[in-house]
């Protein structure tokens, strides 16, 4: 009716993992489908490899590292950095304590950000090196061995 937003609150195909308010899960997920956090993570949330996936961080949710999924609807805790390369939502009761890396975002009245709002457009092309977080280099020189670590950035052109 007038006034009042639609919403698509479908998940994406494929099978739906939980973790429910009683549930603490240590160490990462890698998941594949839907994701639906009520309770806590102490860990990273990524989708798998070629895969698609939707995750949902509820109001009771909490995680505790950083989270890359394409798309994103957080109305929960989060202490790390977020990363969605579609679509994320934050709801009225979401927190952010990290930055949030985005390409379409939605931010409801009370939802807080305590970082920085990052804009990563889909449409540009990234170099296959941007891929690699970080790498170490290591040479020897006679039996010297001299090693720096090396941050791979995506830069404007």
């Amino acid at each position: 009716m007038f006034g009042r937003k639609s919403t698509n609150t479908s998940f994406s195909t494929g099978s739906t993992t939980l973790v429910s308010k009683s549930t603490e899960v240590i160490g990462d997920i890698h998941f594949s489908g839907n994701l639906m956090v009520e309770g806590r993570v102490k860990g990273n949330i990524r989708v798998s490899e070629e895969h698609d996936g939707q995750a949902r961080i509820m109001e009771t949710g909490f995680v505790e590292g950083d989270i890359r999924v394409p798309t994103l609807v957080i109305n929960g805790t989060i202490n790390g950095d977020v990363y969605s390369d579609k679509h994320i939502e934050l709801a009225a009761k979401a927190v952010i304590n990290g930055n949030v890396h985005y390409a379409l975002i939605e931010v409801v009245k009370g939802a807080q950000v305590n970082g920085n709002l990052v804009f990563t457009d889909p449409a540009a092309e990234r170099p296959a090196a941007t891929l690699l977080e970080s790498t170490q280099v290591t040479a020897e020189e006679n039996t010297t061995v001299y090693s720096a670590d090396v941050q791979l950035v995506n830069t404007p052109k």
